[in-house]
C-alpha cells in the first residue's frame, strides 16, 4: 500500500511544501473543523489501503455514531461501514463489502478508522468520515482515494509518401495508465499534434498521440521524440525517432567542365541520386540515336574514352524506384582542340628561364666591372681644405735613400732620376703655412721653387718632437699604400710645356682624390 498526504503530484516522492499543506489540512479540525482526516490517499491495485479519521477534542460532545460514506467519480454516494457504540459495526451491500473493515476491533468510537484491501481503479474517488453529535449535530471529513496505474508507453515512426496533404508521421501511446498521461512532442520538423485519451476496462486511460505533416523530401530523416509525463514517472520518459518520408529518386549529373575538345581522353559523366526507398536502376541514353562507339557505361557512370563528333550530343541519366523514375539531362558541346595545349607549359618555361640567366649574367658583369674600376683607381678617401697629394710609383725607398724624394718637374727626379720613386706635390696654401710656422725656405729644384720633401724636413733636425712623430705615421701610411700598389711603374703623359696650372708637372685638373688622402693623375699610364 502506498499513501501520501495533500498536495503531494509525483507519486512516492514529497515536496516539504506539500508535506506541510498536507499537515495543515489534517489539523484542520482544530482549527474549526475537529474530524480530522488524510485529504489524499495514493494507491495502486491490489494495495490494502489504510483511510484514518478520528475526532479532535470531543469534550462537552456526546458522539453517537461514525458513518464512511463512498462517492465514486461517477455515481451516488453509499454507505460502506457503520459503527454505533450499542449496535456495532455494521458493513452494507457495496462494491467493496468483503474488504473493508475496521482498523481496530472493537472500534474506537473517536478513532474510527478503516481500510480496504486488494484496491480497485473502481475504487478510486471520495471518503466521507461523518460523526453524529450532540449538540452540534454532524461534522465530517473527506479523503480523496486516488488510484494509480503505471502506463506502458511505445513510440514509432510512420512511413509517409511526399504529397501535398497531412499526413501521420509518428504517433506515441500511453496506455493503460491511472491518471491520464500527458504526451508532448519534440522536433524540427513543420507539423502539430493531435491527441486522444480513451477510457477504458477498471477506469484505465489509454493516451495516443500522433505527429501531422505535410510530408517533403526535405523531411525524411529528420529527428522527432514523444515524450510522456506521467504521475508514477520520476522524470518523463522520451523516445527518439527519425520521420521516414518516401519520394521518387532526385537525380543530378555532374562531371561536365564545358571543356570538351577533339582528342581529349577519358572524360567521366557521374549520375547522382537519392529517393526513399533507395534507387533501384540506372538508365544512360542520348536524346537521338544510338550510344557512340567511345563511350562505356558502367552503373552510374559515363566514360568517353576519346571525344570526337560522336559526342556532340545530350546525355540523359534515368533512375527509378518503387514510387516513380527521376531524370536529368547535359547536353555536350565539342570543341576544336587548343593550339600546342602541351608546349605551352614548357615554353613559358623557356622564358621565365632565359629572363633569369640574363639577370644573373647581368648582375655578375656590373659586379666585374665595378670591381675592375675600383682596382684602377685605388680607393677614394675623405677630402681635407688643404690638398696634399701623393703618388707612388715602385716600392718606395725613402727610408735607405735611394727612392726618389724630391719633386718631378718635367720627368726629371729630384731624388736621382728614377721615376719609380714617390712624388710629393704640395698647393701654395700649404707651402706658405709650413713657411709661416716652420721658417723654411721652399728648395729650388730645376729652376722652380718647391715645398721641401718630408724626409729633407727630417734630415734637417729642425723639427720638434711632435712633428717627427706625425711625419714617422705619414711615413708608415706610406708604405702601407705601397703593398697595396703592387709596385707598378707609372708612365706620365704630359704636355710639352706646363701650364700655369699645373702642380709638380701635373694639371689640377687632372688629378683625382683618393680614399687614404692621396690624389693620382687621370691621365697617367700604369705599365
Amino acid at each position: 500500500m502506498s499513501r501520501h498526504y495533500a498536495g503531494d503530484c509525483h507519486g512516492s516522492s514529497r515536496n516539504t511544501g506539500l508535506v506541510i499543506l498536507a499537515t495543515f489540512l489534517f489539523i484542520h479540525g482544530g482549527l474549526g473543523q475537529r474530524v480530522k482526516v488524510e485529504t489524499e490517499v495514493l494507491s495502486y491495485p491490489g494495495q490494502t489501503v489504510n483511510l484514518r479519521c478520528s475526532f479532535n477534542d470531543p469534550s462537552g460532545i456526546q458522539l453517537t455514531q461514525v458513518t464512511w460514506i463512498y462517492e465514486p467519480v461517477e455515481g451516488e454516494r453509499v454507505n460502506i461501514a457503520v459503527y454505533h457504540p450499542n449496535f456495532g459495526a455494521h458493513f452494507p451491500e457495496t462494491p467493496q463489502k468483503g474488504r473493508v473493515t475496521f482498523v481496530t476491533n472493537p472500534p474506537s468510537l473517536p478513532n474510527p478508522s478503516i481500510q480496504i484491501s486488494d484496491v480497485k481503479m473502481s475504487d478510486e474517488g471520495k471518503y466521507i468520515c461523518e460523526f453524529a453529535t450532540y449538540p452540534s449535530g454532524n461534522e465530517l471529513g473527506t479523503t480523496s482515494l486516488i488510484m494509480l496505474a503505471k502506463p506502458k508507453n511505445t513510440a514509432e515512426a510512420v512511413t509517409a509518401v511526399a504529397g501535398t496533404k497531412p499526413a501521420v508521421v509518428a504517433r506515441c501511446q500511453s496506455a493503460n495508465g491511472r491518471p491520464e498521461a500527458l504526451i508532448s512532442w519534440v522536433t524540427t520538423a513543420n507539423g502539430n499534434a493531435s491527441t486522444v485519451p480513451k477510457t477504458g476496462a477498471d477506469n484505465m486511460v489509454t493516451v495516443v498521440s500522433e505527429y501531422l505533416l505535410v510530408p517533403t523530401a526535405a523531411d525524411n530523416g529528420k529527428d522527432i521524440s514523444c515524450v510522456v509525463t506521467h504521475r508514477t514517472l520520476t522524470k518523463p520518459e522520451s523516445f527518439p525517432m527519425k520521420l521516414a518520408v518516401e519520394y521518387p529518386p532526385k537525380v543530378t549529373i555532374i562531371g561536365y567542365d564545358n571543356n570538351w575538345y577533339v582528342g581529349r581522353t577519358n572524360v567521366v559523366l557521374t549520375c547522382q541520386a537519392n529517393g526513399n526507398p533507395q534507387p533501384l536502376t540506372v538508365k544512360w541514353r542520348i536524346l537521338t540515336g544510338e550510344m557512340p562507339d567511345t563511350v562505356v557505361l558502367k552503373e552510374a557512370k559515363l566514360t568517353v574514352l576519346k571525344v570526337d563528333e560522336a559526342v556532340n550530343t545530350t546525355f540523359i541519366c534515368e533512375v527509378k524506384n518503387r514510387l516513380g523514375t527521376g531524370k536529368e539531362q547535359v547536353t555536350a558541346l565539342v570543341r576544336e582542340p587548343p593550339t600546342n595545349p602541351s608546349n605551352a607549359g614548357v615554353v613559358a618555361g623557356v622564358v621565365i628561364g632565359s629572363l633569369l640567366v640574363l639577370l644573373l649574367v647581368a648582375a655578375l658583369i656590373a659586379v666585374l666591372v665595378t670591381r675592375s674600376r675600383k682596382q684602377q683607381q685605388g680607393y677614394r678617401g675623405n677630402g681635407a681644405s688643404d690638398i696634399k697629394s701623393r703618388i707612388f710609383g715602385g716600392k718606395k725607398a725613402s727610408k735607405n735613400g735611394t727612392g726618389g724624394g724630391g719633386v718631378v718637374s718635367g720627368g726629371v727626379g729630384g731624388g736621382g732620376g728614377n721615376n719609380n720613386g714617390p712624388v710629393y706635390v704640395y698647393n701654395e696654401s700649404a707651402a706658405h703655412q709650413g713657411e709661416k710656422n716652420n721658417h723654411h725656405q721652399p728648395l729650388n729644384v730645376g729652376g722652380a721653387a718647391t715645398t721641401p720633401s718630408a724626409q729633407d724636413i727630417l734630415l734637417s733636425n729642425e723639427l720638434d718632437e711632435a712633428e717627427r712623430m706625425k711625419f714617422d705615421e705619414l711615413e708608415e701610411e706610406d708604405e702601407r699604400y705601397d703593398h697595396f700598389a703592387g709596385g707598378a711603374p707609372i708612365l706620365q703623359l704630359r704636355p710639352p710645356q706646363e701650364p700655369e696650372d699645373m702642380i709638380g708637372g701635373y694639371l689640377d685638373d687632372d688629378m683625382e682624390s683618393q680614399r687614404d688622402g692621396s690624389v693620382i693623375s687621370r691621365t697617367a699610364v700604369y705599365v
